[in-house]
């Protein structure tokens, strides 16, 4: 069985970065170790999920952006307004006003699109970020 352990998202700015996903977001900081010039392994994860039969839990890393691909990428996902990742949610309409109200920018605010409720936000790190919530 093949199980996802790992995604990541290029950000331009690591301290800033886990700022927003642990803070504003409310992921749970799993691993913040210094690599020296090139960076941090900075990785978050969700509340309280814990390995399950051997199988770690999932783990999102925040990787700097500094590789000279990342930039023009980056930067044509954001001007077609394509996200870099997607959060599932219980409620998108509740998680657009929580973060609204913290000062979160959305580029799209919450649209029912067939079997989904999506919202796209802003990262301040460079990316935008869906939030999906499956529709009944």
């Amino acid at each position: 069985m093949i199980s996802i352990h790992l995604a990541s998202v290029f950000v331009t700015d690591q301290e800033r970065a886990k700022d927003f996903y642990t803070r504003v977001l409310g992921f749970e900081l799993r691993n913040d170790l210094d690599l020296g010039p090139g960076g941090r392994w900075l990785t978050v994860g969700n509340p309280g999920q814990v390995s399950d039969a051997g199988i770690p839990a999932v783990e999102l890393l925040l990787e700097p952006a500094g590789h000279p691909a990342v930039a023009p990428f980056r930067e044509a996902l954001v001007a077609d307004g394509i996200p870099a990742t997607s959060f599932a949610v219980e409620d998108v309409e509740a998680e657009h006003a929580r973060l609204t109200a913290l000062g979160v920018t959305f580029v799209q605010p919450p649209t029912v699109m067939g079997p989904a409720t999506t919202a796209v936000l802003d990262d301040s790190c460079g990316n935008l970020v869906q939030l999906a919530q499956m529709n009944a």
